[in-house]
């Protein structure tokens, strides 16, 4: 909105922003609640947290089409309507943007869950902690 020069809404932009956010926030507290994505906890990172994203990120779409569908039941649609009005390149394009940012969301979070709650905080917080870590002394290959 800043760079298109658009601030007359922009009030209800931010708060339509947030509260998709705190939906979306609902929907990771669902999936986490269902077990999603814990699988694959004992791979690598990277496979982990892909994994972990792309349930949620479908979780996520699902959800958005719910949403959707209920607005326009809201607005006196038929079931046949509502889902008239959606596209759905616009509901994959979210959700292909939402999947995107889930990655190094989950990878953080599984950073922390293998490193431990305490060293993560240590690492990002603390000054001197990457000096006083294992992986610098080279412990970690043991």
């Amino acid at each position: 909105m800043l760079l298109l020069n658009d601030l007359h809404d922009s009030y209800f932009n931010y708060i339509a922003a947030l509260i998709n956010a705190l939906v979306i926030a609902k929907v990771i507290l669902i999936g986490e609640y269902a077990r999603l994505g814990k699988k694959l906890e004992h791979k690598p990172l990277l496979p982990s947290s892909v994994y972990k994203a792309l349930p949620f990120g479908l979780l996520v779409f699902a959800f958005h089409i719910v949403e959707d569908t209920v607005k326009g039941l809201q607005h006196g649609k038929n079931m046949a309507g509502a889902f008239q009005d959606k596209r759905i390149d616009d509901l994959l394009g979210r959700s292909l943007v939402i999947f995107c940012t889930f990655i190094p969301f989950f990878a953080f979070r599984e950073m922390r869950r293998v490193l431990g709650e305490d060293k993560f905080q240590d690492l990002f917080f603390y000054l001197g902690a990457i000096t006083k870590s294992d992986f610098s002394s080279g412990q970690a290959n043991e």
